[in-house]
């Protein structure tokens, strides 16, 4: 097949999932983040900053469409296991028909984070990822599933959360410390890349100041 042949076969499919995810944001404005998809720019920064490649257990908070989720599985080892939890079932569905065995879907709550890695029978997850939107809940809320993302890290075990809104950072730093922010200006919008670094094995007090 060409290369012409194989992006105009493509392109359907992309603009089928923009359209998607767009109708979802219209349905759940305070579920999602934005009102497209990631950009592959964005999904790589993520995927670097999160050091996807070295974690044996990895939490994926809001995987949407699934972009990020398949650049995960892409980039993480092969005996290396994803847990993809989603609120929303439209989406959950799309997640769930990802054909990789070193895949876990599972739709609910990030705010019992602990509860469904002992469902599924997962360790202490050393990377956990966040597209969800933190800017359009309560704090309540908000720290809530940050606590929940502490208590469940492994020692030295990082969360990387992207981001429209500096409200994650407010709310992560009484619980988790100093954060490391990079901006991704090649995204739709530009989106802040925030990353912590459990500082304790005792799943509390503020993290330690990352090294840039």
């Amino acid at each position: 097949m060409s290369l012409r042949k194989a992006n105009s076969n493509m392109l359907p499919k992309m603009m089928n999932g923009c359209l998607f995810f767009f109708q979802e944001f219209l349905k759940h404005p305070f579920q999602i983040g934005s009102v497209i998809p990631s950009s592959q720019a964005l999904i790589r920064r993520v995927i670097e900053t999160a050091k996807v490649d070295e974690a044996d257990v990895i939490v994926e908070l809001g995987p949407g469409t699934g972009c990020t989720t398949k650049a995960i599985l892409e980039n993480m080892k092969d005996d290396a296991k994803l847990l993809s939890i989603e609120i929303n079932p439209n989406f959950y569905s799309i997640i769930s028909e990802i054909p990789d065995p070193r895949l876990i879907a599972h739709l609910g709550d990030a705010r019992k984070l602990k509860d469904i890695l002992r469902e599924h029978n997962l360790g202490a997850p050393q990377t956990v990822i966040s597209g969800i939107p933190f800017s359009t809940m309560s704090d309540e809320c908000g720290t809530q599933i940050i606590q929940a993302i502490n208590d469940a890290l492994a020692p030295g075990g990082r969360f990387v959360a992207y981001q429209l809104s500096k409200k994650v950072i407010s709310l992560c730093t009484p619980v988790m410390g100093q954060e490391k922010v990079e901006m991704e200006f090649l995204n739709i919008p530009p989106m802040r890349v925030c990353c912590w670094e459990k500082g304790n094995g005792n799943g509390s007090g503020p993290g330690r100041k990352l090294a840039s």
